[in-house]
């Protein structure tokens, strides 16, 4: 309730002010919560769900009732997000959501930051890099940033060379250099992990990877966590960020109850990033 104090006279001013005040505190002890609102949040399934199960409790206690609506491959959040089938969602880094927004003009702005999932070069083969052989086939994801992010791991490794200049979403296009001439087999995200027997090795998403059965130990080389730009984070439509519910949602992301959560989870192999 606002007033446009300039309609009334100070002394009607004030015993309307005085009335107002009367009737908010008598309606105080109602008021637990700064807003009292439902929502839906798309999540990967997963042992994501594990930690949102957390989210959700931490909400709850400040007034935020989430729904979490889970999908089974990254296409789908970002068009349920931009068609209002669900207001937020949490699953993508900046490269991934830049590439979404050229490619079908989303309006969404990210929020808050969840975790960062380093990618890693896997296999059940061999013991190290150095021991992939000439010709080796190696599995790296399909969709456009993330193919970038892996392809740099490989370069990392001197396994292949890129195109100088090449941006964060380099394709196989940029390779210029590729001493073990190795295969490389562009696969969905989902299933280059599952696929690691039937390659050489593979470079898997730490959540994918997890998904697969993969382990540490079957981590033969992995991108640097410093400066990382693959940051996940909360993400929502252009317009709402400001809106309460979106700092409630963040909140309730960003606390030490959530994150022992997600340690649990992850055991390690994500990292909280905020």
């Amino acid at each position: 309730m606002s007033f446009n104090t300039r309609t009334f006279t100070r002394r009607g001013f004030s015993a309307l002010a005085a009335s107002a005040f009367a009737v908010l505190a008598f309606a105080a002890p109602a008021v637990t919560h700064a807003e009292d609102k439902s929502i839906k949040v798309g999540i990967m399934s997963g042992e994501d769900e594990d930690v949102w199960r957390v989210v959700v409790s931490e909400a709850a206690k400040k007034g935020l009732k989430i729904e979490t609506i889970t999908f089974n491959d990254y296409t789908q959040p970002n068009e349920a997000l931009e068609r209002g089938e669900i207001v937020a969602n949490a699953f993508q880094h900046k490269p991934y959501l830049d590439n979404q927004i050229s490619q079908h003009g989303y309006h969404i702005v990210p929020v808050g930051y969840t975790g960062v999932w380093p990618i890693g070069l896997y296999t059940k083969k061999f013991k190290s890099v150095a021991e992939l052989p000439d010709g080796a086939v190696i599995g790296v994801p399909n969709d456009p940033s993330n193919e970038g992010r892996a392809l740099r791991v490989l370069q990392n490794e001197g396994i292949i060379k890129l195109k100088d200049g090449t941006g964060i979403l380099a394709t196989i296009a940029d390779i210029v250099e590729n001493p073990k001439k190795v295969e490389i087999k562009e696969l969905d995200a989902g299933v280059v992990g599952r696929a690691i027997t039937d390659l050489d090795a593979a470079v898997v998403n730490t959540d994918w990877a997890l998904k697969s059965g993969l382990s540490p130990a079957d981590r033969i080389a992995q991108e640097p966590v410093n400066d990382n730009p693959y940051r996940n984070f909360i993400a929502v439509k252009a317009g709402t960020e400001n809106e309460e519910w979106v700092k409630i949602l963040v909140s309730a992301y960003q606390n030490d109850t959530v994150k022992a959560e997600f340690d649990r989870v992850y055991k390690g192999t994500g990292i909280s990033a905020y």
